[in-house]
């Protein structure tokens, strides 16, 4: 990870989250700045590990009873950089991208996904405008107008 801090801060939330019943799937140790790949299961949405950008190589698992319940989930962050949506359903799709409140949705594909000529960022406390390259150019210049009235009125 970036520094040892940061790998010491994800790593003191997987333990908060393992003392309120998360189970390590898989990972979970550190060692000075480098933290295993880790997936957690049966975490309470309400834990800072699912509230906030951990910046980590960690995942985890959250169910759901149906899809109005999954899309729930995702809004109710103050988050919102990109998300993947899995289904074959083109109806499921369309909705997701209607009702979830990020940056970017990925259909079938996971959300680090990008390109440099896409608009990439995030809506909420997720980011402050779009990276990519025309979003670049547009943040870097200041459009001007020049409105002339020529001959004689």
């Amino acid at each position: 990870m970036i520094s040892e801090a940061a790998a010491a801060r994800a790593e003191g939330l997987i333990q908060a989250a393992q003392s309120e019943g998360a189970r390590v799937l898989t990972g979970g140790r550190r060692r000075g700045a480098f933290l295993e790949p880790t997936l957690l299961d049966n975490v309470k949405a309400s834990l800072d590990i699912c509230r906030h950008e951990v910046f980590a190589p960690l995942a985890v698992l959250q169910s759901y009873r149906d899809f109005d319940e999954a899309l729930a989930q995702v809004n109710d962050s103050d988050y919102g950089l990109q998300t993947g949506v899995f289904t074959r359903d083109i109806r499921r799709a369309w909705k997701a991208f209607e009702t979830l409140e990020v940056g970017g949705v990925l259909l079938n594909n996971t959300p680090t996904f990008r390109v440099e000529n896409m608009p990439y960022g995030g809506v909420k406390a997720s980011g402050f405008g779009r990276e990519g390259i025309r979003s670049a150019m547009e943040e870097m210049t200041e459009p001007r107008s020049l409105i002339l009235k020529l001959g004689s009125t």
